[in-house]
């Protein structure tokens, strides 16, 4: 019996050192699988993370990007309502000119405008009435003088000087073909300035039409500035 007693003592020691060694076996695999769970794991929050991070970087270069456009936006929305305003008030000054000034005005753009000197002018109903002759008169002088040859300073002192010289210039400008513009019936619907007609040629000299021009290229330079737009 004995020896029996002996033999199930040894059995159950080695049974129990069987356990402990399996159980040490279970609980160092537990831990290195813990362990790699725990490195992957923060491997895995870091790349979220950083995506989070990156996305983030994205959306707020977005944000970043709109604002900027929509701050270019009200800028230059703010100054062509600037601009509108300056040029209103340009045409309405334009257009109350003393008379003088304004004769002097419009004949000056006869002259730069026209390019034969045998083209109808075409105002708008008031300045026909009140200063289209006037300036069919003097553009034409100014065109008749520019044809003829110079005469004498003290020939057209006199009188009979400065008559003379007006049949001297009246007859160059009649050779040269100019000097011979004409003052229209009709009248267009405009502000102020004139519309030159040489045929089936227009040349709209309408104030509101020559600061229009202006007025778009300088819009065109503040988008420009504003966006880089070059085109």
């Amino acid at each position: 019996m004995e020896g029996i007693e002996k033999i199930t003592a040894k059995i159950v020691q080695d049974a129990e050192q069987e356990v402990r060694r399996i159980r040490e076996e279970a609980e160092e695999q537990s831990r290195a699988v813990l362990e790699q769970a725990r490195v992957q794991a923060q491997q895995e929050a870091g790349a979220i993370l950083t995506r989070g991070r990156r996305a983030a970087d994205e959306r707020l270069e977005r944000l970043n990007s709109a604002a900027g456009m929509e701050r270019r936006k009200l800028e230059l929305s703010a100054r062509q309502e600037v601009l509108g305003e300056a040029f209103d008030l340009a045409l309405e000054k334009l257009c109350s000119l003393p008379e003088e000034k304004y004769v002097k005005l419009l004949t000056d753009l006869v002259l730069e405008a026209s390019s034969t000197g045998r083209e109808q002018l075409i105002f708008s109903p008031r300045d026909r009435a009140q200063v289209g002759k006037q300036v069919v008169v003097a553009a034409n002088e100014a065109l008749a003088s520019q044809a003829a040859p110079e005469l004498p300073d003290g020939l057209t002192d006199s009188k009979v000087g400065a008559f003379l010289g007006k049949v001297v210039n009246t007859t160059a400008a009649m050779v040269a073909g100019t000097g011979m513009l004409t003052l229209s019936q009709e009248t267009r619907d405009i502000r102020g300035g004139f519309i030159l007609v040489d045929g089936d040629v227009e040349v709209n000299c309408a104030f509101e039409t020559m600061l229009a021009l202006e007025r778009e290229k300088l819009e065109r330079q503040a988008a420009e500035m504003l966006f880089g737009d070059r085109r």
